[in-house]
């Protein structure tokens, strides 16, 4: 029987990162990209740097709370970057640093398969 562990011992190697333990690469993608929210906010964040009423609007659904805590933990990962401009009333801008760059063929893929499947319900 054919075990493609077998063919990638990386897989099945764990290793620690900030106290936390993965058994997998995928498993850490997913701690720090996983959830309901990260994605999108990564999605709307791709092309452009935006601000919070910005991102609040391209996802209706999401409470000013959360989208606070997920724009925190993005920040914290290194995903993105908040700059604050000395203004009144406070300004303050969100974008992809060049480590959430890296993420952008992720998204892209995303959306190939989104809009492939999309296509293929709509038919059936």
């Amino acid at each position: 029987m054919f075990s493609p562990y077998l063919s990638y011992p990386f897989i099945m190697s764990k290793y620690t990162i900030n106290n936390k333990e993965f058994n997998c690469p995928v498993e850490l993608t997913l701690s720090i990209i996983g959830g309901k929210w990260k994605i999108l906010i990564l999605w709307h964040l791709r092309e452009e740097t935006k601000r919070f009423g910005a991102l609040k609007r391209k996802i209706p659904k999401i409470t000013q709370k959360m989208l606070t805590q997920q724009l925190r933990e993005l920040e914290s990962d290194g995903l993105v970057l908040r700059k604050v401009y000395a203004v009144v009333p406070p300004k303050v801008e969100y974008s992809l640093t060049e480590k959430g760059r890296q993420l952008r063929p992720i998204l892209d893929a995303m959306q190939t398969w989104g809009k492939q499947h999309e296509q293929q319900e709509v038919t059936n």
